[in-house]
């Protein structure tokens, strides 16, 4: 039987190789050319699953950390990797990175040669506009250039004291203090005494909460919780806008920006400041303190302020309002497409506004809605407060925000320093 078996086994064989050899050619052909297609789709899919994988290890989802006011270490847990490391940094209107100013912003000391080098080998590319108004081209031309400039300083001292390379990750801290308005796909860091409540109103416009500026009421601007951060997002939504947004920041000089904080915070009523920060400082250095400080944390003088920022053991934390930029804004990780400066708002503001077509009657407000009457902060201001300090306390202060001076190009604002 199993004889029997066997041979009908081999007569099968026998016939389906006969059969086989009488096919075609042309079917043979057919054959291995849609089993190479199939193998060919089967690497490509292997090869995308592999490289979401990776994205994935690197960008992943983690508990969002409450915002805190200590600027935070990078490594901090929730990190996630920074765009310059992901992708190729996109085109701007203005190109090759700039800043806004005169030619007198930028000192011999910060590589003025090299820059206007780069400027006379680099073509100034026009703003974009959508609904462009009337506009000066020399004005244009000037301010483009500005940017080019603003923005090779900014990356030449951040090359020069972080080591060179864009850090791997930023951290959710280092995107806490930055407002996105989606629309017209903006970013804009807060930068505190240096017309955030402006900009604030201006995101609001271009978001369409409002008409116009002028209606909009300063509670309503800080309290209203009408903008989110761009720490809300989850990782990838982060990473995402900050490679496709323009990044937008707008310092202020450092000592005029302390003296405007010092001045708004404890020289008016003030509940929060006066009872969170003045009762600490009060307590801390002043002698023979009275009851009455003590009790209300009012009348704290402008030598005990600059006490309590110089102390590395501070009765009470930092606050954004009187923090260096370099670490409210985190300039050298992020690498803002746009530097303006409070000192020239009004025009640089403007013309980033015209540059990515916001709507032709929206201009940025310069009217001053907290403390009205007061007299803005000047430069004669803030010299009569810091003549209350000596030599050394001066010094100490213009170490403190050292890298503010250099990022953003500011003078010295004394000689002796």
């Amino acid at each position: 039987m199993c004889r029997t078996m066997a041979n009908s086994c081999g007569g099968r064989l026998r016939f389906l190789r006969s059969a086989v050899m009488r096919l075609p050619w042309s079917f043979w052909f057919l054959l291995l050319l849609a089993a190479g297609g199939l193998l060919l789709l089967h690497l490509q899919d292997l090869t995308e699953t592999l490289h979401q994988q990776s994205q994935g290890a690197q960008v992943t989802t983690t508990r969002v950390q409450p915002l805190r006011k200590e600027h935070c270490s990078d490594n901090e847990r929730d990190n996630f990797p920074s765009p310059a490391h992901l992708v190729q940094p996109k085109v701007l209107p203005w190109a090759r990175r700039t800043s806004l100013f005169n030619s007198k912003d930028i000192t011999a000391a910060h590589g003025t040669k090299r820059d206007h080098q780069l400027l006379k080998s680099s073509p100034v590319i026009q703003p974009l506009n959508t609904d462009p108004p009337v506009q000066n081209p020399a004005s244009t031309e000037r301010l483009n250039r500005v940017q080019q400039l603003r923005q090779s300083l900014m990356r030449e001292v951040c090359a020069k004291y972080t080591g060179g390379a864009p850090k791997r990750f930023v951290t959710r801290i280092q995107v806490s203090r930055i407002f996105v308005e989606d629309t017209h796909k903006l970013l804009y860091c807060e930068v505190p005494k240096a017309g955030c409540s402006n900009w604030k109103r201006v995101l609001m416009v271009l978001k369409g909460l409002a008409h116009s500026t002028e209606k909009i009421q300063h509670d309503e601007v800080h309290n209203g919780n009408h903008l989110k951060r761009l720490d809300s997002f989850d990782h990838i939504s982060i990473v995402q806008r900050l490679k496709t947004y323009t990044k937008v920041i707008f310092p202020r000089e450092p000592f005029e920006r302390l003296v405007s904080a010092f001045r708004d915070k404890f020289e008016n009523p003030e509940s929060y400041y006066h009872t969170v920060f003045g009762k600490a400082i009060i307590s801390r250095y002043r002698r023979n303190v009275t009851l009455l400080a003590l009790r209300t944390g009012s009348g704290v003088t402008f030598k005990e302020f600059i006490q309590y920022l110089l102390d590395v053991h501070r009765p009470v934390g930092m606050d954004i309002h009187w923090m260096p930029v370099a670490q409210l804004c985190s300039p050298c990780q992020l690498d803002y497409d746009f530097i303006g400066k409070f000192e020239t708002m009004d025009e640089e503001a403007n013309f980033l506004l015209r540059s990515f077509g916001a709507p032709s009657n929206l201009t940025f407000p310069s009217f001053k809605d907290r403390n009205p009457h007061a007299e803005r902060t000047s430069s004669e201001i803030m010299r009569r407060y810091f003549a209350q300090l000596n030599v050394r306390e001066r010094q100490r202060v213009y170490d403190f925000y050292y890298m503010d001076y250099l990022l953003f190009n500011y003078s010295k604002p004394f000689n002796d320093l």
